[in-house]
């Protein structure tokens, strides 16, 4: 019996757990032989698919050069190149680069620059503004700032109180006018949002139009804005960054997942120059206190490098073209059979929900689904009744297609088990 108690498991279900001994684009294979199409990216991170070659050989020479070393006070090659080409590619206004080795703490180090802004400015704000739905990761700070529920309820008494804005109906209105409510009355310090679509919240889209006017809200009451992109950046959305759709430039920018191309756990949050100014100071007491013993891993950041370069030269917006058009059209055709409901797609993401009478996350179809999938060799991993669709850039039509007839034949399933 293996000693490993996995992540978002319940062990007590006696689920199996397959075992998965190498990758190669967008497929998996496992210790008893089988091929298993990665149809969510092995949790959204990959990219441009498994061992990817430009990746691999750059972690491989980096491996040999420089394993670690502390990068308070100390820097190296590798950071230096990551937070070149992210000001390369990013916005201009987001100046500086900040280390970090998760999504969690990415936005962890978001919420810490922005009470150090305030603090350091003496605006005396210190409250944040959350939406709906919105899960932002599984420390302390980021349950804060997520929705409350079966997520984090064992451990509400360590987390902080924040004010929400509801989830956008039709044209966002109730969201908007939340939000110019509590900017006017409460005079928070920032808003985090999740830009477009909502991850674990349920694959839950809304229009670029709402985030603009939201950024436009906080822009006006001097009101931080921090757009959590861990899932969304990379192309997820169909553009490099969701905010982009909107038009919108955030004060800080949460990254991670598909920053090393999903090979390695690696994160940056990036600022503006207000931020980092108020910061600087020659009193040690305004000094941004916060680090981890493995910030800018060097290996970690040869294979951010190496994504950026492909970034760079490498036609990575008409793969995500190509894939988005594919989702579009599988959605269409998921949609015309019973059972389903709300199809959408945006950029690469697509999601269906099935008509069920629990529909949270701990619906009991959830469990079934998670086994035809795996009995079909699909990594797809249902959230509650919704089931959705984010695999590498470089997933071809034949896979494709095997993750459609899937998702069909599981759909048949589940209708049969209503007759």
């Amino acid at each position: 019996m293996s000693a490993i108690w996995h992540p978002f498991t319940q062990h007590g279900l006696n689920e199996p757990i397959p075992q998965v001994d190498r990758a190669e684009g967008a497929a998996l294979y496992t210790q008893d032989g089988r091929r298993v199409i990665d149809g969510i990216s092995s949790w959204w991170v990959t990219t441009h698919g498994h061992n990817h070659p430009r990746i691999i050989a750059a972690i491989r020479d980096q491996a040999s050069r420089l394993d670690q070393v502390i990068f308070a006070g100390w820097t190296h090659a590798p950071a230096e190149a990551v937070a070149a080409g992210l000001r390369a590619l990013m916005p201009a206004e987001l100046t500086r680069v900040f280390f970090s080795d998760s999504g969690s703490t990415a936005v962890e180090v978001a919420l810490k620059m922005a009470l150090g802004f305030h603090a350091h400015t003496g605006t005396s704000r210190s409250g944040v503004v959350v939406m709906e739905h919105s899960y932002h990761g599984d420390t302390i700070g980021t349950m804060s700032v997520g929705e409350r529920g079966v997520f984090n309820a064992a451990y509400a008494p360590l987390l902080f109180d924040v004010d929400t804005v509801p989830f956008p109906l039709g044209d966002g209105d109730n969201t908007l006018t939340a939000l110019e409510t509590l900017c006017r009355d409460r005079r928070p310090a920032a808003l985090i949002v999740e830009p477009l679509v909502l991850g674990a919240g349920g694959m839950l889209f809304y229009p670029a139009q709402v985030l603009t006017r939201m950024a436009q809200i906080c822009r006006a009451h001097g009101v931080l804005l921090i757009a959590d992109e861990v899932m969304t950046g990379w192309g997820r959305t169909g553009t490099l960054l969701a905010c982009e759709q909107a038009g919108v430039v955030p004060d800080i920018l949460c990254l991670a997942k598909g920053l090393t191309g999903g090979s390695m756990p690696l994160a940056v949050t990036m600022a503006t120059e207000p931020i980092y100014a108020a910061h600087l100071s020659t009193d040690r007491a305004k000094t941004f206190f916060h680090s981890s013993s493995f910030t800018a891993n060097p290996i970690a950041c040869a294979a951010a490098a190496a994504n950026i370069a492909i970034w760079q030269d490498e036609p990575v917006r008409t793969r995500i073209a190509a894939l988005a058009a594919r989702q579009t059209a599988m959605v269409a055709r998921l949609a015309t059979l019973p059972g389903v409901t709300n199809p959408r797609t945006c950029g690469t993401i697509a999601a269906i929900d099935l008509a069920v009478p629990d529909n949270g996350y701990l619906s009991t179809l959830a469990p079934r689904l998670l086994a035809h999938f795996r009995e079909a060799d699909l990594l797809l991993r249902p959230l509650g009744n919704t089931v959705y669709v984010m695999p590498p850039y470089c997933l071809d039509e034949d896979d494709h297609a095997q993750v459609e007839a899937g998702i069909v034949a599981a759909i048949g399933a589940v209708d049969r088990g209503r007759q």
